[in-house]
């Protein structure tokens, strides 16, 4: 940016160019910037001027002592490195936050569904051998009645420092204690449970809540029901359901879909079937005389149940033809056959 809005530039900014200058000098200072941090641009010192103050101006220090252009004999300035020392300051808060908010992993399994419980939904038990909060200590890590001994490695802040060296000088930068995990205490026993690390594997019995109308591969996620992580949040559980086949019904939507296979009899003649559905209950259907191979009834609301209504069941005729015919059945054929049937 202050290579962009620098003054010399044909396309320059002197007031956004100020407003760099004061920001650097308030990020290169750590006074000013734990000030900035505390009071914002009106605290202490700031005087109502934005980063650093306006009384300073951008003439006196910062940016001033460098050619951006690279002309006239100067220095060109590596905007690359600047770029990295913003980082550091601007990203040290959001990596120490993605640091302090750790996550377990994600974990998947799968279970065989009965295809009644993936029409009208069901509630299973599963097992999972995973990560699991220690149930002895709490996920602090700490025996029981132990004494929390101060962290020596950052002194109690849990905060560490670190210096790095650049073109600019040497700065520091704040990222969370690795030994007490930011806390500034560490325990005088480990549990014996989980010898200190807040977590162990076990088998750990889950509910899942299995939707009504879920289809076959569709996954189920239970939150917070993955792996464990000391001083954080559990991961996701995902669960895919494999449904298994029906005898008689199929599922196409919304919709329920069997095969109905009757005699020629009844589709010259008619017939009433019983169905027995999905839920035990039996529906009368008839059949009409005269019926064809292939073609469709339709019983309405018995099909999969969802927000917008439920499906309906779709029954496919299928006529089935004698594989031989006795003499006196073949007489009545003949007979039809004469009629022109």
């Amino acid at each position: 940016m202050a290579h962009k809005y620098h003054p010399d530039k044909n396309k320059g900014d002197d007031k956004k160019f100020k407003e760099v200058n004061e920001a650097y000098q308030t990020l290169s200072d750590d006074q000013k910037r734990a000030q900035y941090d505390r009071f914002g641009s009106e605290g202490p010192s700031f005087n109502g001027g934005g980063y650093g103050g306006a009384q300073q101006g951008y003439q006196q220090g910062g940016f001033s002592g460098f050619d951006f252009t690279g002309q006239n004999g100067g220095v060109e300035f590596d905007m690359g490195d600047l770029g990295d020392i913003f980082g550091d300051f601007f990203g040290g808060s959001m990596k120490r936050s993605k640091q302090s908010a750790r996550r377990g992993r994600d974990i998947s399994t799968e279970i065989n569904l009965p295809f009644k419980d993936s029409i009208f939904g069901a509630t299973r038990k599963i097992f999972i051998n995973k990560q699991s909060v220690c149930d002895v200590c709490k996920g602090t890590g700490a025996k029981p009645g132990s004494k929390m001994n101060t962290c020596k490695t950052c002194n109690g802040s849990g905060q560490v420092s670190e210096i790095r060296q650049s073109i600019l000088g040497s700065f520091s930068s704040v990222k969370t204690c690795e030994t007490c995990r930011g806390k500034g205490k560490i325990p005088s026993e480990k549990c014996p449970q989980c010898h200190g690390s807040g977590v162990y594997k076990k088998d750990e019995e889950i509910s899942v809540n299995i939707p009504a109308g879920i289809n076959n591969g569709e996954m189920v996620r239970i939150t917070g029901s993955g792996e464990a992580v000391q001083d954080g949040t559990s991961g996701d559980l995902y669960i895919k359901i494999n449904v298994e086949p029906h005898p008689v019904f199929k599922r196409d939507g919304l919709n329920l879909t069997m095969d109905l296979p009757i005699k020629l009899t009844d589709a010259l003649m008619g017939m009433a079937y019983n169905l027995k559905t999905l839920e035990g209950n039996v529906v009368e259907v008839k059949i009409p005389e005269g019926i064809n191979n292939g073609e469709m009834l339709r019983v309405r609301g018995k099909g999969v149940p969802s927000s917008r209504g439920r499906g309906d069941i779709i029954l496919r005729i299928i006529i089935k033809m004698p594989a031989k015919l006795s003499r006196s059945a073949r007489d009545i054929v003949e007979k039809l056959k004469a009629e022109g049937l």
